[in-house]
C-alpha cells in the first residue's frame, strides 16, 4: 500500500496521576531522521521508543514530542536551596560593590547559578510507563492513518501520470508510421542533389539505407518502456509497494524515453517525447514523498 512520508498524529490520555500527550510529525527523507523529546522521568525508555519508531515508521524526518502534565504538580515541583542562594547573592553583591557595578540584577543572577534550583527526577513507575506507551501507540495509529490517506492521493496522481505516458507512447506509434518513408525520401533527395540520381548505386544505396534505418529503429525502446510502465502500475497496487522500488522503475522509464528522443529523428515524435519527460518529472517529484 502506498504511504506518504508526510504525516501527523496526536495522542492524549488522562489518568489519576497525569495527562499524557504525544505528537508525531514527519517530512520526507531518504532515511529515518528521528528527533525524540522525552521528559527526564522517562529517559530510560528512550531506546525502546526509538526502536519502535525504526520498526514502524521506517523512513522520514520525524519529530516526536512527549509531554506529561502531573495532577499533583507539587510532587514534581522545583526546590530552591536557600542557603546556597544567599551565599551566591552576598558574594556577587560584594564583588559588584567592589567594582562599582550596579547591583539591581544580582538576585536574578544568583538564582540561575548551578544547583540553586533542583527538580524532582524520580523515575516513572510501570503504571505511568504503560499510560505513556498507550498514548504513544495511539498517536502512532493516527500518524499511520494520515500517511495512508495522503498515500491514496499520491497513488491516484501517479497512476494518472503513468497512464498519460502510455497514451503518449501510442501517439509515438501512430506518428512512426510515416517516419521511415520520410527518412528514405530525405536521404534520396540529398543523394540526388549531391551526386545526381544516375550516379547512385541503387543496390549499395539500399544496403546503406537499411543499415542506417536499423540504427534508428525504436521498437525495443517502445517495448521496454511499455513494460516498465505496466510494472510501475502493478507495483502501485501491490500491498508492499514502496517509494524506493517505484523510484528505480521510474529511472528505467527515463532511460527508454531519452533513447526514444535521441533516435527518433522526427520532430513530431520528439515533441511527444518532451511531453513524456514532463510527466515523468512530475512522477519523480511525487515519489520523493512516498514511503
Amino acid at each position: 500500500m502506498i504511504k506518504s512520508m508526510t504525516g501527523f498524529g496526536l495522542g492524549t490520555k488522562e489518568s489519576a496521576k497525569a495527562k499524557y500527550t504525544v505528537e508525531i510529525k514527519s517530512l520526507n527523507s531518504k532515511y529515518l531522521e528521528l528527533s525524540l523529546k522525552l521528559p527526564k522521568t522517562f529517559s530510560e525508555k528512550e531506546l525502546f521508543l526509538r526502536n519502535e519508531c525504526t520498526k514502524l515508521i521506517e523512513r522520514g524526518k520525524v519529530n516526536i514530542t512527549v509531554n506529561v502534565e502531573y495532577a499533583d504538580a507539587a510532587a514534581k515541583a522545583a526546590t530552591i536551596d536557600g542557603g546556597l542562594l544567599k551565599n551566591y547573592y552576598h558574594q556577587l553583591k560584594a564583588i559588584a560593590t567592589d567594582l562599582g557595578d550596579p547591583t539591581e540584577n544580582i538576585f536574578e543572577l544568583a538564582l540561575n547559578l548551578p544547583e540553586v534550583i533542583s527538580y524532582a527526577e524520580e523515575a516513572a513507575d510501570e503504571e505511568e510507563w504503560q499510560d505513556l506507551l498507550d498514548t504513544f501507540y495511539l498517536a502512532l495509529e493516527k500518524f499511520q492513518q494520515f500517511r495512508s490517506d495522503e498515500g491514496k492521493v499520491l497513488k491516484d496522481d501517479l497512476f494518472k501520470r503513468n497512464q498519460i505516458i502510455l497514451e503518449l507512447l501510442l501517439t509515438v506509434e501512430s506518428q512512426e508510421v510515416a517516419r521511415i518513408p520520410l527518412i528514405r525520401e530525405r536521404i534520396s533527395n540529398y543523394m540526388e542533389e549531391a551526386v545526381g540520381g544516375e550516379n547512385v548505386d541503387k543496390n549499395r544505396f539500399e544496403q546503406e539505407l537499411i543499415y542506417y534505418i536499423d540504427k534508428l529503429d525504436i521498437t525495443e525502446e517502445k517495448v521496454r518502456l511499455r513494460s516498465h510502465c505496466e510494472y510501475f502500475g502493478k507495483i502501485l497496487t501491490a500491498p508492499d509497494a514502496n517509494g524506493k522500488k517505484l523510484g528505480f522503475i521510474s529511472q528505467e522509464m527515463g532511460r527508454e524515453i531519452n533513447t526514444l528522443g535521441s533516435k527518433a529523428n522526427n520532430a513530431q515524435i520528439q515533441q511527444t517525447v518532451v511531453q513524456m519527460k514532463e510527466e515523468l518529472e512530475k512522477i519523480k517529484e511525487q515519489l520523493l514523498n512516498i514511503l
